[in-house]
């Protein structure tokens, strides 16, 4: 990707010889493609580098070029329903940007709102990562992503995605999949801790050996010792012959694992005994057996604070935690979320039409509205919970030309305005939708909703799907919106003095309705000036 302009810049060392000794890593803004219609520029992205130095960027058919994540040629969205006109975003002094709709007569919502004439997200959102769609078709997440010059990129390790956080992830596999330690995986549940776990033993020592999986948290204490350990014939009622244990299954390759944290008080004393030694006693065993393997374990749970509450054993976790590994949640990763989900589509799609009878027909479209609200998602699942989403679209739409949503994922995804059936031009009323309760309504929503409908109430209420009665609820409620009863009366002396009694100017100084504000006008005494005249 290229880019223009300058961002935040910091150093990153490295102690380790054949390695990069400093990274300079800079941070700009960044357009992603999450849908397009052509599925082929999924991920094509953008640097921003224009934002950063102060100057707008313009979204429109010609612009601007995005390009693969590997690297590649660049190309403008190219979609005939985008307007040669182009919307423009800037960047505030405060961060946050602003987007303009001026002669475009693209259709766009922005973070949920429709962009009727001017609209800004605040510089939070752009943290988290916001959707952007374009014309009902194209839809883009506005993010941070990181510029370095880091040579060569490490593997993929079967992991789909190019966003900063996966990047990372990668290069920190890189630097110790081959170091013979003890690798702690940590991460939240669903996020692909196994498939670190298995790219460190592709890339590890001993990647001709087994790699042998155990989910602690699935085996009952009583037989966790013996499934790790093994048996000797006898030990124990049943036990007619030896069994070796994972411990031993896994000797010359790779054991690991999962849910380390839910080790009872037991298998954590003969776990660091293991670890200490290289030795494993069997349930009902005279001698030990050395094994030669590496241990990976992996945890969603926060395991100091285990330690602290006296419920995991601290030496442990200094062993096991020879060297950590992050795993990112979905929601820091949501560049990634178009890739993903095809990359799990197809799959699900081939899946089924191995297990059952398939239709004869293309796989269903992406519809971008079913995209733009996945990408809106928190995903407290992680990628899990997106296999299962994908997994769900296939099945229930079977038939169908596009991705159907049942009613259970209709309800668990956000909101988003319904079709608008053609472009929205400045002025216009936004499309009706499912009327929506005052309280769903985010503090970030309203004023931006306020701010794109220049405080008129009526058109914010209609923008946000709830009833008029509803958004003067919610604004009582708000601690970011004021009415104009709140406003100072020097305040609004002093603005009426700077704007010669400007209504509208005033409006969007204030960040009040403009019938209230006549209203406290009239009862001030003081002027109503209209365009292009003198105060009255």
């Amino acid at each position: 990707m290229g880019a223009s302009g300058s961002g935040s810049s910091t150093e990153i060392g490295s102690a380790f010889d054949g390695l990069p000794r400093a990274r300079s890593i800079r941070r700009l803004p960044a357009l992603t493609l999450l849908a397009h219609p052509d599925p082929e520029r999924i991920g094509d992205s953008v640097l921003l580098g224009e934002l950063a130095g102060g100057r707008p960027v313009r979204l429109a058919r010609g612009e601007p070029r995005f390009a693969p994540p590997a690297g590649g040629r660049e190309r403008p969205l190219r979609d005939r329903r985008l307007s040669r006109s182009a919307i423009s975003l800037t960047r505030a002094a405060s961060g946050a940007l602003r987007f303009y709709r001026g002669d475009s007569r693209t259709a766009a919502v922005v973070d949920g709102v429709p962009l009727l004439d001017r609209l800004e997200v605040s510089a939070e959102r752009l943290e988290d990562g916001f959707v952007v769609v374009l014309a009902e078709r194209i839809v883009l997440l506005l993010h941070w992503a990181e510029v370095d010059a880091d040579g060569p990129a490490p593997p993929a390790y079967g992991m789909v995605g190019e966003s900063d956080a996966i990047r990372a992830l990668r290069r920190a596999i890189a630097r110790v999949a081959d170091v013979d330690v003890p690798v702690l995986v940590c991460g939240e549940t669903g996020s692909g801790k196994e498939l670190v776990a298995r790219a460190l033993h592709a890339h590890g020592p001993r990647p001709g050996g087994p790699f042998v999986a155990i989910n602690l948290g699935a085996l009952a204490p009583s037989l966790a010792t013996a499934e790790l350990f093994g048996t000797r014939k006898g030990a124990f009622t049943g036990a007619v012959h030896d069994q070796p244990g994972h411990f031993v299954q896994a000797h010359r390759g790779t054991l690991f694992l999962d849910e380390v944290g839910e080790a009872s008080a037991e298998l954590q004393v003969m776990l660091l005994r293991t670890l200490e030694t290289g030795e494993v006693m069997p349930v009902g065993g005279s001698s030990p057996r050395r094994v030669d393997l590496r241990l990976i374990s992996a945890t969603d749970a926060p395991l100091e604070a285990r330690v602290e509450a006296g419920a995991f054993r601290a030496p442990l976790l200094h062993r096991l935690a020879g060297y950590r590994l992050e795993v990112p949640p979905l929601r820091e990763r949501r560049e990634d979320i178009g890739r993903l989900l095809v990359h799990f589509l197809e799959r699900e799609r081939h899946r089924l039409s191995e297990t059952a009878t398939l239709e004869k027909t293309a796989a269903p479209r992406l519809d971008p509205v079913v995209v733009a609200r996945l990408a809106s998602h928190d995903w407290p699942g992680n990628v899990r919970e997106l296999r299962n989403v994908a997994r769900e679209l296939v099945i229930d739409s079977r038939g169908a030309e596009h991705l159907v949503l049942s009613p259970r994922l209709d309800r668990s995804l956000p909101p988003w305005p319904a079709s608008t059936g053609g472009a929205l031009v400045a002025g216009s009323s936004p499309p009706t939708r499912r009327r929506r309760k005052p309280s769903d309504v985010s503090e970030d929503e309203l004023l931006a909703a306020l701010r794109s409908n220049r405080f008129d109430l009526k058109a914010t209420a209609a923008a946000l799907a709830v009833s008029r009665t509803g958004l003067y609820a919610r604004i009582e409620r708000s601690s970011a919106v004021r009415t104009a009863a709140d406003v100072p009366e020097v305040e609004i002396r002093r603005a009426h003095q700077e704007l010669g009694g400007d209504v509208d100017a005033m409006v969007i100084a204030l960040e009040i309705s403009a019938r209230a504000l006549r209203q406290r006008l009239k009862d001030l005494g003081l002027t109503i000036s209209v365009a292009g005249s003198k105060p009255r």
